[in-house]
């Protein structure tokens, strides 16, 4: 009895360095690749629209495997199915690395396969294992997560440039996986009832028949599509309205900050709020509010990347938070997330192609910043409806 609690305490920070680790994997190994799409593009021969696919394949397995997570973590377990996504995204970053233009995209779609699994579980192992800090801990994933994505893509180039090249460059962001698998070792030995069944949850297709779960999901699914318009199109969209290449590249490296940056403050006010409608709709006005400062007064685009960032990365806490808060067991949780993630990055792969094509018909970005505006106020509507004090019906 006296050695209980030091060894409960001991899991759960083993348990949450882990957490904290395989965040870390979640973005960088696909946006780390986006500063070097340009050298690739050049190296291979690739059109703008194969070089385009770098950037939604990922997106198009996160929504086509999400939905099937919540099942492998049923049979096999929560911890081992995490174990198995860092294992692909090792897989998929050391095939991406290998000198051949077909291996480049497989790898891609591999690397894609195991951040699916990620993002979908975590917030079931939050759920499950940190009931009552379900906001601080997803914050915490979700700053780490930001942190570790500006600071992949900052380091890759100059790694590229040190004489490793691009395709040394991306197998060194191998580096953040490795170390999530040898710190997740731990978690492999767990015996299999820690899986994230829930007794009388609801099944995994009973999920997408309730209201409350399709409110989250498109808060969650509309911020996945405004961010991904916005961080794809945002260097073209400033470059068009006179700042040159350089300073786009900053703004864009600022974009990825600011998103970080509510991983610091939203859990706090989180803490102390009944319910989160008032935040949810303030934080996707913020969205709203950066698009059309980019459409009006681009001069003060520092400004509008600024709230933009706070706005989606806020927003990004939010819905992840939410799939704990309105879900009433870890199982509950994981197949909500899946649901979520999937319409969601459906949603954003989608988006820059679409935003990219009216571009190109109307001549400038002020229709896609606009609709990217109206989208965004769509947004504020379902985080008020999501932010309400309630869970998903059991049945």
């Amino acid at each position: 009895m006296h050695t209980a609690l030091p060894s409960s305490r001991q899991r759960n920070l083993l348990l949450l360095v882990g957490i904290l680790l395989i965040a870390t994997t979640l973005r960088v190994t696909f946006t780390g690749a986006a500063p070097l799409l340009d050298t690739i593009r050049a190296d291979y021969g690739l059109t703008t629209a194969q070089t385009g696919l770098l950037t939604t394949l990922p997106l198009l397995a996160f929504g086509l495997i999400s939905p099937l997570a919540a099942g492998v973590a049923r049979r096999i377990g929560i911890e081992r199915s995490l174990f198995a996504a860092l294992l692909l995204i090792c897989l998929g970053i050391a095939v991406r690395s290998l000198p051949s233009p077909a291996l480049l995209f497989i790898g891609t779609a591999v690397i894609g396969s195991g951040i699916a699994l990620g993002n979908v579980l975590l917030p079931g192992l939050i759920k499950r294992d940190f009931s009552g800090h379900v906001a601080r801990i997803t914050g915490a994933y979700s700053l780490t997560m930001g942190a570790a994505a500006a600071l992949g893509s900052a380091l890759v180039v100059p790694l590229a440039l040190s004489g490793l090249g691009w395709h040394g460059a991306l197998l060194a962001l191998m580096a953040f996986p490795l170390l999530a698998l040898i710190a997740w070792l731990p978690q492999w030995r767990s015996p299999p009832a820690t899986q994230i069944t829930g007794a009388r949850s609801l099944h995994d297709k009973g999920i997408w028949r309730s209201a409350l779960a399709w409110q989250v999901t498109l808060f969650l699914g509309i911020n996945s599509l405004v961010y991904y318009v916005i961080i794809g199109w945002l260097p073209a969209i400033l470059i068009s309205r006179g700042y040159s290449e350089a300073q786009a590249g900053s703004l864009h490296g600022l974009l990825q900050l600011a998103t970080a940056a509510p991983g610091l403050l939203i859990p706090l006010i989180l803490h102390k709020l009944r319910d989160q409608r008032g935040i949810a709709i303030l934080v996707a006005l913020m969205c709203a509010i950066g698009a059309v400062g980019y459409w009006l007064l681009p001069e003060q685009a520092v400004l509008w990347t600024l709230i933009f960032g706070f706005g989606s990365g806020a927003t990004m806490i939010l819905g992840l938070t939410f799939i704990g808060l309105r879900a009433g067991s870890a199982h509950q949780a994981a197949a909500l997330s899946g649901m979520a993630q999937s319409v969601g990055y459906l949603l954003a792969a989608c988006g820059p192609p679409l935003m990219g094509k009216i571009h190109d018909a109307s001549g400038d970005w002020r229709i896609p910043l606009a609709a990217v505006a109206v989208i965004s106020l769509l947004m504020a509507v379902f985080g008020g409806l999501a932010g309400r004090d309630r869970e998903i019906a059991s049945r």
